[in-house]
């Protein structure tokens, strides 16, 4: 029947009836094949004893649950040899024995499971017309064996944090078939050894710049080729050069703060009050004539005879303002100086900027026990618009209409990139950068120098790198070199070698989604079992 092919039934199955009720499907399958094997001798059978019915919950066909009744056989055993006289026919592609769902049911609920979580796989499942637990889902996961890893050549590995800053673990993929094949509850160097230990054939283990695994591997897989991967070597150079950067920074940001303060005088606020008083004496301002001309229109709509109300409706001001006005007679309309709460505080500012505190906060605080009750923006606002350099603002009456320099982790960006993917604005900032100081420059073509050894995967040419960098002067740099030297030859093949971290840094991307999906609360068995059977 077509029926029997669309529902996927096995071999010598085929449908008797399909009922339709409100619940969903109820379908009756009968078995038609004439034989059966013994489970125990494996030997087949003609001799019918009995009929008997199975039922079972099946896979749902459009959101609707299915219910299935098996018409099974039991059969005589005809092997004289053979322990068991009697037994039933056997689906063992279809269903399991005693079970009460079939295989493909169980599949789509561990499908289900493996990629959302327990209650979240529970409300996905009621939603395909799969009636089921958190429970059932979690021991279905449970349930799945651990497939084994093979034979492995090249090994990547990483840590992973179950949480962050407490407790950790190892991520192990091969980086060939790019799986993970295993999951390790901590990062104890004999941990990982353990393992490696038991890979006899590994031949390069790619791993990050840190000593536990380095030692796992000297330990565990003394065979094996240690390459230090490429993306942390180049973010420790990063490290090194933002550090270096920051210092001379600082240095020129110095300097230009105290060119500006020489050119502002920090008296200029009261003689900005005196033009600003002389200015609203002599000529009105528009807020003033507008005042002026509502309440000459109030008293002639007063003589009119109109209403107070009305007065105050027809020129758009309150009914107190008509009334104080009728009470006092002109209002004053001229506006005092505007005098800011922080005016009186701007030459500890200035002053406290010129000695090198230029952390805003820690000059609110100091403003704070001084007397001041204004707000932090306030400040913030000032610091910004009249001394900082870096910020979104140059101080007002400078001389200087030069963008501003960036960040040291901008700055280092810019020294770790190609220079023909550069913008037009970000060569010139890289242009000025390495004006500053001689240092500078000199640290500009040395990054250069190692950058393109990692791109080009010229490993030969690292000793010669690390003799320019002794004979500089620049001790970030130094420092950096002196901890590839204690890591050479892992270095020098993560520079030479294709194998890297890229994949292991993807699955742990990964783990760290379906470790959320737990809502942390899911323990390390269960959290393996999702990892190396994700979907």
């Amino acid at each position: 029947m077509e029926g029997t092919s669309l529902l996927a039934l096995p071999e010598g199955m085929q449908i008797d009836q399909i009922q339709i009720t409100e619940e969903g499907l109820i379908i009756a399958v009968v078995a038609t094949h004439p034989t059966s094997y013994c489970p125990l001798c494996s030997e087949a059978s003609l001799s019918l004893h009995s009929h008997y019915r199975r039922i079972l919950r099946d896979a749902p066909c459009a959101g609707r649950r299915v219910q299935l009744v098996l018409t099974l056989r039991k059969f005589y055993c005809r092997n004289l040899l053979c322990e068991r006289k009697i037994f039933t026919e056997r689906l063992p592609a279809f269903v399991e024995p005693w079970a009460r769902v079939t295989i493909r049911y169980c599949e789509q609920i561990t499908s289900i499971g493996l990629a959302t979580c327990g209650k979240g796989g529970t409300r996905l499942a009621a939603r395909l017309g799969i009636h089921t637990t958190r429970q059932t889902i979690l021991r279905r996961i449970m349930d799945l064996p651990d497939s084994s890893a093979g034979v492995i050549l090249f090994l990547g590995i990483d840590d992973f944090s179950f949480r962050r800053g407490c407790r950790f673990g190892t991520l192990l993929v091969n980086l060939e078939s790019r799986r993970v094949v295993d999951l390790l509850p901590d990062r104890e160097v004999e941990t990982s050894a353990a393992w490696m230990r038991q890979q006899l054939d590994l031949m390069v283990v790619s791993r990050d710049r840190g000593g536990t695994y380095a030692s796992a591997a000297t330990q565990g897989a003394p065979q094996a080729t240690q390459c230090a991967d490429r993306f942390h070597l180049l973010k420790n150079l990063g490290e090194a050069v933002e550090d270096l950067l920051a210092r001379h920074l600082s240095a020129s940001r110095k300097h230009h703060v105290q060119l500006a303060l020489e050119e502002q005088t920090p008296d200029w606020l009261p003689q900005r009050n005196a033009r600003r008083s002389q200015t609203a004496e002599n000529l009105p301002s528009a807020y003033q004539q507008d005042r002026l001309a509502r309440y000459q229109q109030m008293l002639q709509l007063h003589e009119q005879g109109m209403t107070q109300q009305a007065i105050a409706q027809q020129i758009g001001v309150s009914l107190n303002t008509v009334r104080r006005w009728l009470i006092n007679g002109c209002p004053e309309t001229a506006r005092g100086p505007y005098v800011s709460q922080l005016d009186p505080y701007l030459p500890y500012i200035f002053q406290r900027w010129a000695q090198g505190c230029h952390t805003i906060a820690q000059i609110f605080r100091e403003l704070e026990a001084r007397g001041y009750r204004g707000s932090y923006a306030s400040v913030h606002d000032n610091i910004v618009r009249r001394l900082q350099f870096d910020g979104r603002k140059a101080p007002s009456g400078t001389s200087s209409k030069a963008s501003p320099l960036p960040t040291p982790r901008q700055a280092a960006f810019l020294f770790l990139r190609r220079s023909e993917k550069l913008r037009v604005q970000e060569q010139e900032t890289l242009v000025k950068l390495r004006h500053i100081d001689p240092e500078v420059d000199l640290a500009y073509d040395l990054v250069q120098q190692f950058a393109h050894m990692l791109r080009s995967r010229t490993g030969e040419c690292l000793d010669d790198w690390l003799a320019q960098v002794e004979c500089s002067n620049l001790s970030e740099l130094q420092s950096f070199a002196a901890g590839v030297q204690k890591d050479k030859d892992a270095v020098r093949a993560g520079l030479t070698w294709w194998t890297n971290n890229g994949v292991v840094e993807g699955h742990v991307t990964k783990l760290k989604l379906i470790k959320r999906q737990g809502y942390g609360r899911a323990e390390f068995p269960l959290l393996r079992k999702r990892v190396l059977h994700a979907v």
